[in-house]
């Protein structure tokens, strides 16, 4: 997608490809073919840029057809570069300008338990953005206003645009500093399927707004993207995209095959 388009952010995207299929695949509760059912779960991506994975897992679960992934930010498409609500089937909220999503999640679960509607609102950041001042804010008034219904993942990839964010505004302890915010925190490997389906379940019952700090690889797969700043907002070129496809391929592969019953 990011390829054809020219433009885009894969190396987000790949971090945070396994925590989304996770919640879309085996997590959320939710219906494609009736986006706007009242009991739904809600996921919010708080990180927009990372636009390309969600389009993915909303295509993939049944939300619009997978040929439309092709006119990723291109004029009259409904997929933007970042998110828009309006324009894309199964987007909750338009998103992009960092740090605001975990607030406006906040809104969603006030007004959930204002409805008496029995969802969940998930919401996933980066670490990056959490050295925004509002992501703190928001961190304040979930625990203040008690939202058990509420949980945030962060993916920690280590990485932002111009390089390694314990070199451009350390965030960590992130745990210590949700739990110190009031919240019930975990840190997760965000790779690993167990794992994450675990934590985020758990999270539906666990007291008080729950944070998963999930630690991840920024293009995790493409050998020459991982853990690399310059592939935050880069499209690979026609021989990179073929490598790139190539090793995905042999991955999934080499899974199906320790399946069980394979």
């Amino acid at each position: 997608m990011v390829s054809e388009a020219g433009s885009g952010h894969p190396g987000g995207s790949l971090s945070s490809a396994d925590i989304v299929t996770a919640l879309y695949f085996h997590v959320l509760n939710h219906r494609p073919r009736e986006p706007k059912w009242p009991e739904r779960d809600r996921f919010i991506l708080s990180k927009g840029h990372c636009a390309p994975i969600l389009y993915a897992a909303l295509a993939r679960s049944g939300y619009f057809p997978v040929e439309e992934l092709s006119g990723l930010r291109k004029i009259d498409c409904s997929l933007q570069g970042h998110p828009d609500m309006n324009k894309t089937t199964g987007v909750e909220i338009s998103s992009g300008s960092l740090g605001q999503g975990l607030s406006i999640s906040i809104g969603i679960a006030l007004a959930m338990r204002l409805d008496k509607q029995p969802g969940h609102v998930f919401t996933l950041t980066g670490d990056g953005e959490s050295q925004e001042g509002e992501i703190w804010e928001a961190a304040m008034a979930a625990a203040h206003y008690r939202l058990d219904h509420l949980t945030v993942i962060v993916d920690c990839n280590g990485l932002q645009i111009d390089g390694f964010t314990k070199d451009i505004m350390n965030v960590e302890p992130l745990t210590d500093k949700y739990e110190a915010f009031g919240w019930t925190a975990r840190s997760i490997d965000g790779h690993d399927f167990v794992q994450i389906i675990e934590a985020l379940e758990w999270s539906r019952t666990a007291e008080g707004p729950v944070a998963i700090i999930a630690r991840t690889v920024k293009g995790k797969g493409v050998s020459f993207m991982e853990n690399q700043a310059g592939w935050h907002g880069k499209a690979p070129s026609d021989e990179q995209e073929a490598q790139a496809l190539v090793e995905l391929k042999e991955q999934e592969q080499a899974l199906a095959s320790e399946a069980p019953g394979a």
